[in-house]
């Protein structure tokens, strides 16, 4: 038997007091050798760059439904059967149609020639070739806008959104969290304050999801009435050329389907309206290809399990989701996060590292449409929120832990509210203090698959990760490719979820649970959990 150094409490380093205030006094087994040769491995071993080849520059785009989707789930499946992982198996749920678009072209023919910038939104027909037309600006925002441009729109090409005003850049696009940003995050949140925020004084309140989506498909219904030939919408982020934009349509079958529609670059859309505006006119041409896939209306995750080697039912979940937007390869967004869960288990399998519990991998669909992939599967292993029947699977699960906040190292972790996590969390972090990854935050962080597990009561938990230039340049842009991911970060983040499956799966008890959470039956009008997804 292999001798291991183990950390205590005690041998915390002098500055874990102000880091971590509410430690507890019992001592938390931390094994040290195990760590020094996860270490070893994640740093001088790695394959993670390799991975995140495969995932992004040749299988991605990735949505939900589409071949690009099959294709990496059918690569997860043979990497983590050449890393030792054979049973990887795919769970089918209710999802919808696919969509991939394979052709984009876009220009502004006169008054002088000048390519367009941009993507198709998903869920939108093709335009079956170029086609031209006039542009034509009409706000589209309100039934009463509706019904003023009626009888007016037919042949042209309609620019819906209002001109967005672009700032002179002065601060960096990218940022890694400083000192006192971590601090102020490690402070509770302000009693009773709403994870969706209220409005301003004389603001009125936002429309509820099922407004949003009940107008969504009275406009689409009325651009395709209306015989719109191309809808085009403005980047909702971002200058320079990146262009942010996610959905246009429904993937639900039964839904209005819009006309061929596009987002473009904030500075080409601008262009289109300053000329209009001026009376000169502007003929713009697109040529789109795009396929819906109809053939079933089911997506799936991928799970993987190791199985432990003791209580070998009960298990620690690590995942992400797989699915991507369609203007770049999913980089940032979110294969850092698959590929730091695939890492994380061949460094565990290549150092031949035996746990108790079992460790199990869960890549999900759907994820930017409403963590539609990670919900099914708590409905399906777990309980179902509605009701909080609980299934026997609810107790064998010990913790889930998410990556999806782009590709900055990680610099702590969110306890959901978890209070008893706190003092554990803080020595598993211990020995990785001199990386960076030092701050435990009892706040609740949203928009991803976490919540899925938080709702039915498994402690469910996001890593707090350097922002970089994720919100600012790559989340759902067309720049979410692998030149914004560093290498160094990835490796970092896989050490540390190597180590936190490695001490969570063989813990002598499975890390404390909140209370359990009452049903909750869907109601109308309430604030949807949303997912990371930009777009309608």
């Amino acid at each position: 038997m292999r001798r291991r150094n183990f950390l205590s409490l005690a041998a915390l380093p002098a500055a874990a007091p102000s880091l971590f205030p509410l430690a507890a006094q019992s001592s938390e087994a931390v094994d040290l050798s195990v760590i020094h040769m996860i270490k070893q491995e994640a740093f001088s071993h790695s394959q993670i760059m390799d991975t995140m080849f495969y995932l992004c520059d040749v299988n991605g785009p990735r949505i939900t439904g589409s071949p690009g989707y099959q294709r990496a789930a059918d690569y997860i499946k043979k990497r983590l059967t050449e890393h030792g992982i054979p049973d990887v198996r795919f769970e089918d749920f209710e999802f919808g149609r696919g969509w991939q678009h394979s052709k984009f072209a876009g220009h502004m023919i006169e008054p002088a020639y000048s390519e367009l910038i941009g993507f198709p939104l998903a869920w939108t027909p093709g335009t079956n070739g170029p086609v031209k037309g006039e542009a034509m600006h009409a706000v589209l925002n309100t039934p009463a806008d509706l019904e003023r441009y009626k009888g007016k729109l037919k042949g042209k090409i309609v620019l819906v959104d209002p001109p967005r005003t672009l700032e002179m850049p002065d601060k960096a696009q990218g940022r890694r969290y400083q000192a006192e940003d971590l601090a102020k995050l490690a402070e509770a949140p302000e009693p009773g304050a709403s994870p969706f925020g209220a409005p301003r004084p004389g603001q009125a309140a936002p429309m509820s999801r099922e407004q949003m989506l009940a107008f969504r498909d009275k406009r689409n219904q009325f651009l395709k009435d209306e015989g719109v030939l191309v809808v085009v919408r403005t980047s909702y982020a971002g200058d320079g050329g990146a262009v942010f934009g996610s959905s246009g349509g429904p993937y639900e079958k039964d839904k209005p389907v819009p006309p061929p529609s596009v987002a473009i670059a904030a500075e080409n859309y601008n262009r289109v309206i300053r000329l209009l505006d001026k009376k000169v006119p502007v003929q713009l041409e697109f040529d789109i290809a795009a396929q819906f896939y109809d053939q079933t209306t089911k997506s799936f995750n991928v799970v993987a399990e190791i199985p432990g080697t003791g209580r070998k039912d009960e298990y620690v979940l690590l995942g992400g989701h797989l699915d991507s937007w369609q203007g770049a390869t999913g980089a940032t967004d979110n294969a850092t996060g698959v590929a730091v869960m695939m890492e994380a288990a061949r460094i565990l399998k290549a150092l031949k590292l035996e746990t108790s519990r079992s460790i199990r991998l869960g890549f999900w669909s759907a994820e930017e449409q409403g963590l539609h992939g990670s919900r099914a599967y708590v409905k399906q292993h777990l309980a179902d929120p509605a009701d909080m029947k609980l299934k026997p699977e609810h107790n064998k699960i010990t913790a889930y832990f998410n990556i999806d906040n782009g590709s900055g190292k990680i610099r702590g972790i969110y306890t959901q509210g978890n209070d008893m996590t706190r003092s554990i969390f803080a020595q598993w972090f211990s020995p990785f203090a001199d990386l960076g990854a030092t701050t435990i935050t009892n706040r609740n962080t949203g928009g991803t698959d976490h919540q899925a597990f938080d709702a039915v009561g498994i402690p469910g938990f996001q890593f707090i990760q350097d922002p970089l230039d994720y919100m600012a340049r790559t989340h759902h842009s067309n720049m979410d490719t692998m030149d914004r991911v560093p290498k160094g970060d990835l490796m970092q983040m896989s050490a540390i979820l190597a180590s936190f499956a490695y001490h969570a799966a063989n813990r002598d008890s499975m890390l404390p649970r909140k209370p359990l959470p009452k049903a909750q039956p869907a109601r109308s009008g309430n604030p949807p959990a949303t997912s990371s997804a930009g777009g309608e």
